[in-house]
């Protein structure tokens, strides 16, 4: 097992002990030796309408046959721009353009790339700081763990991007925990932005980059107000607002982006994950008229952007994204996402009192629970309960730290999340 080189993992570790899956279908993973592994994750956040949906399969399966590739630089074949319309249509008034990509950490990079272009096409290219918060994840590319603050992501890489800033997080759980849905406290940090302005100047400013719900440092919540605030100071001063909705999109919390949810309207949105169910990737940011608009100057045969990738719009992706989106269409899974919220509510806050949980966090269908650090080990406990969940239990959840991430298919049904959380009480008490 050593030529492969995991990603995110403690390699010596998974390598004494694997836990290998080898097939999947609706709601469940198949183990290698043959158990049926409850899936409690979405894959990795990503296969919202499940693993191995039919719609989804025959479609690649079709498009690998017909057209296995085709170059979007100066040549083009039609279903980006059929994908790019239907995604249009699911997003945000404003939000009429799309560029495609191939991952989570592509949107980022790209959806930056894009801001800075933007105010220098317009006459500000002064405008050139960028502002992510404490505890953000936006992807491992240069300018996603610049924009980041996840300290792991970032010491281990030099400086960075220069010219970047971080607002304060907003996960308070001396305040906050165990909410239900939204915390009612914390708005005010949203005024973390006019500090950053009298610091830098706005003129130096050029977008402020939020996940919506930060997904990767354990499930953040926006308080009550905060990012109505964050839209309110970026108009002031003339910052674009970029939305990280990687995680979010697709329904996670029960639109078809948490835009729509909390009603706040970024300049761009960033994409990957849902968009193809996870199992072929892509990403998309979707952009503003006005930020479009700004590039269509010039003669008409120069370059508007100069960037892309060789993948842009690729046929197969599209293909499994339109068929994810006529999945979603189809069974109504945006809106299960809602339906089942308060029973997956309930189920999160009944595991208040077990012994060292400290919070849990939940909205739509995606969870967090917190559980106290042992002493000199912390995350020890949460994986922990992982590898029992795992090995033991024929479940999957994810850790980050000692917290407890949930994210499932959103085709899950109430039986589902009886046995989740039936599971993970007996699992976190066992391992007290």
């Amino acid at each position: 097992m050593d030529a492969f080189w995991m990603p995110f993992s403690a390699n010596r570790q998974f390598k004494a002990e694997p836990r290998l899956l080898t097939g999947a279908s609706g709601m469940f993973y198949r183990s290698v030796d043959g158990r049926e592994i409850l899936d409690a994750t979405g894959g990795l956040w990503c296969c919202n309408a499940g693993h191995a949906r039919p719609r989804i399969v025959d479609a690649v399966q079709q498009q690998i046959a017909t057209l296995d590739f085709a170059p979007t630089f100066q040549m083009g074949h039609p279903l980006p721009f059929t994908l790019a319309e239907r995604l249009v249509a699911i997003a945000p008034d404003h939000l009429n353009h799309v560029f495609f990509t191939n991952s989570g950490s592509e949107s980022v990079d790209t959806a930056l790339k894009i801001a800075l272009a933007y105010h220098r096409a317009r006459g500000e290219g002064h405008r050139t700081r960028l502002i992510g918060r404490e505890k953000g994840y936006h992807g491992v590319g240069f300018g996603g763990i610049s924009v980041g603050g996840l300290p792991n992501n970032r010491k281990f890489f030099g400086s960075l991007l220069p010219g970047v800033d971080h607002l304060r997080h907003t996960l308070d759980l001396e305040r906050n925990a165990f909410s239900r849905g939204l915390p009612q406290h914390g708005a005010e940090l949203a005024e973390d932005l006019e500090r950053l302005v009298l610091l830098h100047d706005a003129s130096t400013i050029a977008a402020v980059i939020v996940e919506p719900v930060a997904g990767s440092a354990g499930v953040v919540l926006p308080p009550v107000g905060y990012l109505q605030r964050l839209r309110e100071i970026c108009d002031k001063h003339g910052i674009l607002l970029i939305f990280d909705e990687v995680i979010t999109g697709f329904g996670r919390i029960g639109k078809a982006f948490a835009a729509e949810r909390f009603g706040v309207m970024p300049d761009m949105i960033t994409t990957a994950k849902g968009l193809t169910n996870g199992c072929v990737p892509m990403g998309a940011v979707f952009v503003s008229d006005g930020i479009h608009d700004a590039f269509m100057r010039g003669p008409d045969n120069m370059i508007e952007l100069f960037h892309g990738y060789t993948y842009s719009g690729h046929p197969l992706a599209c293909a499994a994204a339109l068929a994810t989106l006529d999945t979603y269409a189809e069974e109504g899974l945006f809106e299960r996402a809602i339906e089942l919220e308060s029973y997956w509510a309930d189920a999160m806050q009944a595991l208040q009192g077990l012994p060292n949980v400290i919070d849990t966090r939940n909205l739509g269908l995606i969870g967090a629970i917190e559980l106290a650090s042992r002493p000199g080990a912390p995350g020890a406990r949460a994986y922990d309960v992982f590898t029992r969940c795992f090995h033991r239990e024929d479940l999957l959840i994810r850790v980050t730290g000692d917290v407890i991430a949930l994210s499932p298919p959103l085709i899950l049904d109430r039986e589902h999340i009886d046995r989740i959380f039936r599971t993970l009480a007996h699992v976190i008490a066992e391992t007290a």
